[in-house]
This record gives C-alpha cells, sequence and structure tokens, in this order.
C-alpha cells in the first residue's frame, strides 16, 4: 500500500518534519538525514484517486532531469524515491521565498528590475547549457541564495534534449503557466529554448510595469491569441521605462522565436551593456498596434500549425554564442589583427546568430593609475574605439549584434578573462605576436587567457618572418 507523507515519517534513512507548503500538485516537507547537515527539503507529489496521469508524468520527468543537473542555479538532489513506495525528491533547502513576494510588490524601482532580471537571465543560461528548456518559468519557480545567485525549480514540465519527452509522448493539450506560456507552446512545440525566454520577457514587463503583459487568462482560446495580439508597450504604463528596456522586452515577447533573443546570454549582454542596445519600432512604441496590423497578423497566424522546428537546445546554443574578439591596435600588430578578422568572418559563417564582443585593452601602470590620455592630450578611450570600429568594418553584423568595449587595466589577461566571464562569453579569440622581441611579454597574455579562461579560446599567431638581409 502506498505510503503518505506525514510529519515523523521516515523513509530511505530521512525523516521527515514539518510540512512548508502545499501546492495543487506536490507538498514540500522539512526533513533531514543522520548523514547530512546540510538544510534540505523533500518534494512529494500528490497522487489522489483520480486522474493525475500529468502529475505522475511531470514527477517522472522532474525525477529523470534534476539530478543530471549542476552549479548555483540549480538546487543540489540529496536523494529521490519512486513510487513502489513513495515518490519523492530531496533537495537541498534554499533559504527565503520565491521571487513571487518581488512580483507582489510590483513595479518595482528600475535598477532592482534590471539587477533581477540579469540574475535570471544567467540561471536560464545556465539550464539551456545543460540541455535543459524549463517551460513553467514564473515567479515562483525562481529562488535566490544569499549571495545572490538564482535558482531555478520544479522540472515536472520541463525538456531534457537528451533524454524521452514523456510528456509530449502521452499528452496532446499545451502545458504551462498562461500569463507566461510562449505561442510556440500553445502550437504543442516543446523544444525551442526561446520559449523560455518568451517567459522571461513577460516577467520582466511585470516586475517593470505592474501588470502582466496578457493579463491572467484562464482558457487556452485566450492564450491562443498572442499569436495575433501584442502587448501595450512597457512605457504606456510607466514612462520612466527607458527605451532600451523596452526595446529588451518586446523583443523577447515577439510571437515568432526567430524574432526574439536566441539565447538568454544575449540578452543578459544587453541588459549589461544598455548604451549599445540597438533601439528598433519597438522602443518607441507607447501604443498596441492597430486593427489593420493586428487583422493581418491574425489571418496569417489563425491556422498556423507550428513555427520552423528549431535545432537542438545544444544546436541552438552553438548557433548564438558571444564571441569575444581580443584585438590589439598597435601599429606593429597589424597583420595580425587583420589576421584574426579574417578568422572571426570564418567563425561567423557556420555561427549565424552569434554576437561579437570586440574588445582593447589599455594597459595601466597599476590599477586606479588614469590612463585615459597620452602625452599629447589625446583620449586613448576614444582614439581606441574609434580604432576598434574601424577594424571591425566589413564584419556583416547588425549594429546590436556587433559591439566595442575598451578595457582599462594592469593585467590585460585579466580583463579580458573578466569582461569574458561577465558577459557568459562563448569563446574568445585572440592573437599572440611571434616576433622575438615581443613573444615573451604578449605571448604572456595568451596563455593567461588560455590557462584561466572558462570558455574555449582561439589564438592566432602568424608565422615568423625571417629577417632580411643586404
Amino acid at each position: 500500500m502506498p505510503v503518505r507523507p506525514h510529519p515523523g515519517l521516515e523513509i530511505d534513512g530521512f525523516t521527515l518534519g514539518e510540512q512548508l507548503h502545499q501546492g495543487g500538485f506536490a507538498t514540500i516537507w522539512d526533513v533531514t538525514h543522520a548523514l547530512y547537515r546540510t538544510p534540505m527539503v523533500m518534494k512529494v507529489p500528490t497522487i489522489l484517486d483520480g486522474y493525475d496521469g500529468p502529475t505522475i508524468v511531470g514527477f517522472e520527468v522532474e525525477q529523470m532531469i534534476m539530478p543530471r543537473l549542476t552549479g548555483v542555479h540549480v538546487p543540489r538532489v540529496m536523494g529521490q524515491g519512486d513510487f513502489a513506495v513513495m515518490p519523492y525528491i530531496v533537495t537541498e533547502r534554499i533559504p527565503g521565498a520565491s521571487m513571487f513576494q518581488h512580483f507582489k510588490r510590483a513595479p518595482r524601482p528600475l535598477a532592482e528590475v534590471i539587477e533581477l532580471a540579469a540574475r535570471m537571465a544567467e540561471a536560464l543560461h545556465d539550464i539551456h547549457r545543460q540541455h535543459v528548456i524549463h517551460l513553467d518559468l514564473k515567479p515562483d519557480n525562481f529562488l535566490q541564495r544569499p549571495s545572490g545567485e538564482m535558482v531555478l525549480i520544479d522540472y515536472g514540465l520541463s525538456r531534457h534534449d537528451q533524454l524521452p519527452d514523456l510528456l509530449a509522448e502521452e499528452f496532446t493539450i499545451p502545458m504551462g503557466t498562461f500569463p507566461y506560456i510562449a505561442p510556440e507552446q500553445f502550437l504543442r512545440q516543446r523544444g525551442d529554448l526561446r520559449s523560455d525566454l518568451y517567459a522571461l520577457g513577460a516577467m520582466i514587463y511585470e516586475l517593470a510595469t505592474g501588470k502582466m503583459p496578457f493579463g491572467q487568462p484562464e482558457k487556452l482560446s485566450q492564450v491562443k491569441q498572442r499569436l495575433w495580439r501584442d502587448p501595450l508597450p512597457p512605457r504606456a504604463l510607466r514612462a520612466e521605462i527607458p527605451e532600451w528596456l523596452q526595446e529588451i522586452i518586446l523583443r523577447a515577447l515577439e510571437v515568432d522565436p526567430a524574432n526574439r533573443y536566441q539565447s538568454a546570454a544575449q540578452m543578459m549582454f544587453d541588459l549589461a551593456h544598455p548604451m549599445q542596445v540597438r533601439l528598433t519600432p519597438r522602443a518607441h512604441k507607447l501604443q498596441r498596434d492597430g486593427r489593420l496590423a493586428v487583422f493581418r497578423r491574425w489571418r496569417k497566424m489563425r491556422n498556423l500549425r507550428a513555427f520552423a522546428a528549431p535545432p537542438t537546445v545544444a544546436a541552438q546554443m552553438e548557433r548564438a554564442p558571444i564571441l569575444l574578439v581580443a584585438v590589439d591596435l598597435s601599429p606593429e600588430a597589424e597583420p595580425l589583427a587583420q589576421a584574426i578578422h579574417l578568422q572571426i568572418k570564418r567563425m561567423l559563417v557556420n555561427r549565424p546568430d552569434a554576437r561579437v564582443a570586440c574588445v582593447n585593452v589599455i594597459k595601466t601602470a597599476r590599477i586606479g593609475i588614469d590612463a585615459t590620455t597620452d602625452d599629447a592630450g589625446t583620449n586613448l578611450h576614444v582614439a581606441r574605439l574609434v580604432g576598434l570600429k574601424t577594424w571591425a568594418e566589413g564584419i556583416d553584423l547588425s549594429d546590436d549584434r556587433l559591439t566595442y568595449t575598451i578595457l582599462e587595466n594592469s593585467d590585460p589577461a585579466a580583463a579580458i578573462i573578466d569582461h569574458a566571464e561577465a558577459n557568459r562569453a562563448d569563446h574568445i579569440l585572440m592573437g599572440a605576436r611571434g616576433h622575438s622581441a615581443t613573444r615573451r611579454y604578449l605571448g604572456s597574455v595568451s596563455a593567461k587567457v588560455v590557462a584561466e579562461a572558462a570558455c574555449s579560446v582561439t589564438v592566432i599567431r602568424l608565422r615568423d618572418q625571417p629577417a632580411a638581409t643586404t
């Protein structure tokens, strides 16, 4: 006979304490174990006598996915039990409440909105990198560690790119939380990581305005309308929202996944570099589209069966990386800079949705020493920025996918590594001089980047030219 959870129950060495939460599909319990000092919780699905198929399958999905996830953005799994006795998952307990408390007090100060949005995008990028699409993003499913990192929970509706999709195999109805569900989820497409970006855009909209972009629909027919109906622009509800933030939100809420951000890392990049966000007509909108525009979309979308099928999660991430290119602009390094330019153009052939972040480092004597002007009074940052943009001419990318940053540090390698980490770069491309007089110094920069960067690195080195003879 199946065991029901209750205070004092002992199962597989775990002892249940008080019940912490009771939801529609599961209960959460405080739990202890003699071998663990870490605070833990146990999640037990609510299995009733009626039709509980989705609950059972969803919990099986969660038990398959969660042990495969690692890192600070997911709760660590300590144990699990099957349906033979009592199904459960035991994880570390994340202190504090969910993000739902922040959303209850929305609209929030804009600085807080931007900070929370970036942290949520960072967590989302981490699970996508591990082949998982969440498909049920909502405020309740984000927790925050005391150290600030967001933690994503509740993977019952998720899809792992390398595991069977049990929900798709057994059920035909769209699944998700209606205020945040993406249009393609309504069309029963469960394999697109950009569905999560849509939900994240809806949450940022809510944090910034205090309103949900599509209200609180209760029927699938209401969800279907977002295939052709656009939300009221955020700035129409809150005038102080900057145009660049509205651009980010409305881009995430595009109906067609091809028109959204292609990765959470790219959204993070724009949140961290607002001055480099390319503004489109989305940024300036103050009202919904007119009846004629909505009618045209309705005619196009009313019989749509599916959007273009996306590749695998891994392939989507591969198509939309952030490529950091470190360029030496000194005259003697011009041949090397040209070689890097050619290499990045070659890389873009196979990565058509990539973003290229061009950087140059001004080396200071030590941190804190002003290196903004040279002996002639020329502003080095401006001069380097102009030089960097000149170098990038011929790289055929739109302004929002080609950015420029001048870094300043006494350690160029550290500057490159830190910038790559802060912007979640997927790959670094840089050069190392081959001339014997400079190799010892500049070669050490590339060697340190290769040794310490968290992402892959390509180093371009030209062949040494033989000395001229007379």
